[in-house]
Parts: C-alpha cells; sequence; structure tokens
C-alpha cells in the first residue's frame, strides 16, 4: 500500500516542503482511542503518541490528532512512532461536543464526502437528515444520502419516504440500498472514488457495519441484532477507524451520534435553508421574525406550499442553537480570559513577595 493508497495528494506533498518536512516520514492517523493513535504508511501500521511539545502547545482539541489527519513522524521502532505535527487540514469534520457548551468535537478530519446514513425504519427522521446536511455544509465536504434496509419496506412506502426527501433536500444525491439483497450497491459504488475520502455519520443500527462489509467485500466489521423493542440495532462501532473500500476510495466508519449539535458556522445552514434563507432577504420587514407578521414572506411561502413549515421550524431550532454555541463560546473565552489574568496577577504578587 503507497500514501496515495491512503488518499495522500499534492497538495498534502506541497505542504510537507513548505514545513520542511522532507526529512520525516509522513503518515495517516487511521484509528484513535484515549490519547493513542494509528498512524499508517507504506511500511504498515504503527501504535503512536504525539510529542511533548505538540501536546504543551495545544490550545483546543483541534491541535491534536484525529482520525483522516496527515502526520509527520519520528522515532521509528518495530512498531512505534512518534508524531512530530500534523500537516494543515483540508477540512475538518465537527459538531458542538455533547453537554459542554462552547466546545467543539473533532470527527474526522480531511474528509471529501459524508455518507449520510439512515435506515427505512424507525431512525429516519428528516428533521435529522438536515442536521447532518448541516454539519457536512458547515465543513466543507460534499453530502451523500444513503438510505439502508430498503427490504423491510415496499416499493409504495420507499417512494413516498423518497419523495419527503426530495421535497426538503436540493440537489443532494439520495441512493436507497439493502445490505440484504444488495439492492442499490452498485449506484452507490458509482459515487466512490479513487484517493477520495469518505465519512460515515447516522446514528446506531442504521446499518453502516453491514454497509461497511458490502464495500469492502468482507465481513469485516461486527454487526449487531435488532432489538424488536425499538427496531433498532444495537451500538457496535466504538471508535473511529480509517477502512480502504472498493474502487480505491478511503471510508472513515464514526460511532453512532445520538446528538448532532450544531456550532457556530452559518454556511452551513445558509446551504441547508438556501430558499428559507432567499426568502428572508426578500421579506417585507427589516426586523421580522417570519412567525405571525402579516405579508411576511416566509409565512406567505407556506401558505403556498413552497416551503414546507416542519422545514422553516426546523431551520428556527438550528439557528437558535447556532446562536446559543455562540454566546457560550464568547462566555467561555471571557472566562478562562478572566482565569489567565488571576493566574498571571497570583504569579507577579507571589514574585515581589519573595523580595
Amino acid at each position: 500500500m503507497t500514501l496515495q493508497d491512503l488518499g495522500y495528494n499534492d497538495y498534502f506533498e506541497k505542504l510537507r516542503i513548505d514545513n520542511n518536512l522532507e526529512d520525516f516520514e509522513i503518515g495517516r492517523v487511521i484509528a484513535e482511542h484515549k490519547g493513542r493513535y494509528i498512524v499508517k504508511n507504506e511500511k504498515g501500521e504503527f501504535e503512536a503518541e504525539i510529542t511533548g511539545n505538540l501536546r504543551f502547545s495545544a490550545k483546543s482539541r483541534e491541535d491534536f490528532p484525529t482520525v483522516g489527519d496527515w502526520v509527520s513522524l519520528l522515532n521509528y521502532e518495530t512498531d512505534f512512532v512518534i508524531i512530530h505535527s500534523i500537516l494543515s487540514r483540508l477540512s475538518i469534520l465537527s459538531r458542538q461536543a455533547v453537554n459542554k457548551f462552547g466546545e467543539l468535537q473533532i470527527i474526522a478530519s480531511n474528509i471529501d464526502y459524508g455518507l449520510i446514513v439512515q435506515s427505512v425504519n424507525r431512525d429516519f427522521n428528516i428533521n435529522r437528515l438536515e442536521r447532518y446536511l448541516t454539519l457536512c455544509f458547515a465543513s466543507k465536504i460534499e453530502p451523500i444520502i444513503v438510505i439502508t434496509k430498503t427490504d423491510l419496506i415496499d416499493e409504495h412506502n420507499l417512494n413516498d419516504l423518497l419523495n419527503k426527501i426530495k421535497t426538503r433536500v436540493k440537489k443532494i444525491p439520495v441512493v436507497h440500498v439493502s445490505n440484504e439483497t444488495k439492492v442499490g450497491m452498485g449506484e452507490l459504488k458509482k459515487l466512490l472514488y479513487k484517493g477520495k475520502t469518505y465519512c460515515l455519520l447516522g446514528s446506531s443500527g442504521v446499518g453502516k457495519s453491514s454497509l461497511i462489509n458490502s464495500l469492502t467485500g468482507e465481513n469485516r466489521m461486527k454487526t449487531a441484532s435488532i432489538s424488536e423493542g425499538i427496531d433498532r440495532g444495537k451500538h457496535v462501532t466504538t471508535h473511529r477507524e480509517l477502512i480502504p473500500i472498493i474502487n480505491g476510495a478511503i471510508l472513515i466508519d464514526n460511532p453512532g451520534m445520538r446528538e448532532v449539535g450544531i456550532t457556530g458556522s452559518s454556511d452551513g445552514l445558509e446551504s441547508t435553508f438556501e430558499k428559507i434563507y432567499d426568502l428572508i432577504q426578500h421579506c417585507k420587514f427589516s426586523d421580522c421574525t417570519h412567525t405571525s407578521e402579516r405579508n411576511c414572506a416566509i409565512q406567505l411561502a407556506i401558505e403556498k406550499g413552497q416551503i414546507d413549515k416542519s422545514h422553516f421550524e426546523n431551520y428556527l431550532k438550528m439557528e437558535r442553537e447556532k446562536e446559543h454555541y455562540e454566546s457560550t463560546v464568547v462566555e467561555k473565552r471571557r472566562k478562562d480570559k478572566d482565569f489567565g489574568k488571576m493566574i498571571k496577577h497570583y504569579k507577579k504578587t507571589r514574585k515581589s513577595n519573595k523580595y
């Protein structure tokens, strides 16, 4: 296996040269678990840790390696290396950290496409689908919607479900597949390109592990039985992992996400709710709340059936989350700044008291 098989290209080679890293080996982080990493290159797979300097200089979670990163390496041993530095990322897939307001959780980096996976059973939720789309758009990642377990419903119900997506989601590829019958796999494989990196996004039990097995042609990932009580598979994947699949594409598996918290980027919302943003720009009232005002462009569009009411309500909810996240980031920075001043004052006072 070469670096190119793992997604290495001219962009990263230029970064390597520009940062005077020609004397270092290069590898890609393919797995991460509690501060320990697995790095892969043409020489094999290695356990890895970061340098003390990299750890000391890190200001946030974004400064640590994550799955998908290209890194320079030191101190080759039999099966262990040291990560010296992280090459600048093409993209960062992130969400609001669960129960940690104002903080990001990095999911993966250097992703080209996000495979948003939902199943036709109880998991299907158009509002959550829009959240995943926003996540991808905010990260400059091209989304592809994959509907799984189509063998569980008839053609009429499947078409109804696909029409619901088409009503709310525009210009995004939608593929429907069955891991049991393999129907639709051919269409999905046509969207997998050599050297491109894909990330699986979806809840637990939507068939992501079965999908990986279908795309690798191996029984690589464990699958769990469906719970009759909730009509869902059990949580199988526990960590992120980079996996080469067919057509020379690379896939990052990702644990199921129950929550998809919106961060402060407005780009994602504007792309997901493009028509709503356009109507807001042309609304008659500059200070319109778009909820009850007479002749409001949004409300008129809802009345005429041009946009779905639940689509707009989902936009409002996510916009509020974005604003709340932005306010918590500002508050967190203020507290960090105040704490830094307190420490600085303490050190200065302690020094003066010595003399």
